[in-house]
């Protein structure tokens, strides 16, 4: 029988090196990669706990510091924990709150203890430490918690780089000494900047200590993508193969695939659903943006390989209006379909690892999708 948190590697494509996997959680067992949205404040926007599942979402994200602030964890773990209070009794994964912390700027205050900062909704002032971080995930009672750690922006000079990743790894090991519950794993977060000794450093440090899965951290920062390859390729054949590694705030389509093809396991974003609020959606021929007048007599599905609510039953023309005339169900639609893109995109992947043609995907996907601008 399979442990609370065992990652099964099931197997490793033979054209690619890509992964394909397994983790099992209380919550349910997660089939990687895996592209999990993100319901920040206890839900994704837009989009219901059903409607979710009919879209083959394994598992969400949630936000430690958007939770502390709004409701507040105490509220939360009066509720029964995350799962009861936004009815979802699949797999959940809780941020520490670091990124949003360090993101602060000027509202934040950094000590070897921990971060004094200022909420971006009244002003109050609030202290997040690595022991702060892990109580407040202990009390959401997420499947996976992250550390807190030190996140460092682009650009970043390499002391810097360097003085964040060492503080990350101290402030691992205070989360380890916080954690008091057996039935949630801890991810440590791979840091080191865009400098590639960095990274291997962290991450061979890391893998000393007997945690379930790892985070890598401080990437899709605003650098261009062939950074963040760079570091991925950098780290992965000195990550522990037999655990699960997490690309965080990674979510667009070409960047998913690239990511998977440099070993990474699991990925979340907000974009999906970010740019579906806008009007735009994913299809198999790029980014459509629907709200452009071309698309008032379109009587087509928003992309006719899709097997999405949205495209089983609506045109692109009635989408258009619902946005047009600032319906909310329209960007529901929206929000429902690029998150189907993603979630039948990743099965294609998990197929296509299976059968040791990842690269061969990959490459008919770039053939009918493009390679930016998404």
């Amino acid at each position: 029988m399979a442990k609370p948190f065992e990652f099964e590697l099931l197997h490793v494509c033979r054209q690619t090196g890509a992964r394909r996997g397994r983790l099992h959680t209380p919550h349910g067992v997660i089939e990687t990669p895996v592209y999990m949205p993100v319901g920040t404040q206890a839900s994704v926007k837009t989009v219901s706990p059903e409607e979710l599942k009919d879209l083959n979402a394994q598992i969400i994200l949630s936000n430690t510091y958007h939770l502390h602030l709004r409701p507040g964890e105490q509220l939360v773990a009066d509720a029964g924990g995350l799962h009861k209070f936004m009815n979802w009794d699949r797999p959940i994964l809780t941020d520490s709150g670091g990124f949003q912390v360090f993101s602060l700027a000027s509202l934040r205050k950094l000590t070897e203890e921990g971060v004094t900062f200022r909420s971006h909704l009244d002003g109050s002032r609030h202290f997040f430490s690595p022991e702060v971080s892990i109580g407040i995930q202990e009390k959401l009672g997420s499947d996976i918690m992250m550390q807190f750690d030190e996140c460092s922006p682009y650009p970043c000079d390499y002391d810097r780089a360097q003085k964040a990743m060492k503080r990350t790894i101290r402030w691992l090991h205070r989360c380890m000494d916080a954690k008091t519950r057996d039935d949630q794993a801890l991810f440590g977060i791979v840091q080191g900047a865009f400098y590639k000794d960095l990274r291997i450093e962290c991450a061979k440090e890391m893998a000393k200590l007997d945690l379930p899965g790892f985070g890598i951290g401080g990437l899709s920062v605003g650098e261009p993508k062939e950074i963040m390859y760079e570091m991925l390729e950098a780290i992965n054949l000195v990550m522990p193969q037999e655990k699960p590694r997490y690309l965080m705030g990674v979510g667009s389509p070409d960047c998913l695939i690239e990511g998977v093809l440099r070993g990474v396991d699991m990925f979340d974003c907000v974009l999906a659903t970010r740019v579906a609020r806008n009007g735009t959606v994913f299809t198999r021929n790029g980014r459509l943006v629907i709200r452009n007048a071309k698309y008032a007599h379109d009587f087509a599905p928003l992309d006719e390989t899709c097997d999405c609510y949205a495209c089983r039953n609506f045109s692109r023309a009635y989408i258009r209006h619902l946005l047009k005339a600032e319906e909310i169900f329209g960007l529901r639609l929206c929000s429902i379909h690029n998150l189907r893109f993603l979630t039948r995109m990743m099965e294609e992947i998990r197929t296509a690892i299976e059968q040791d043609a990842l690269r061969d995907w990959a490459d008919d996907f770039y053939a009918t999708h493009g390679r930016g601008g998404w």
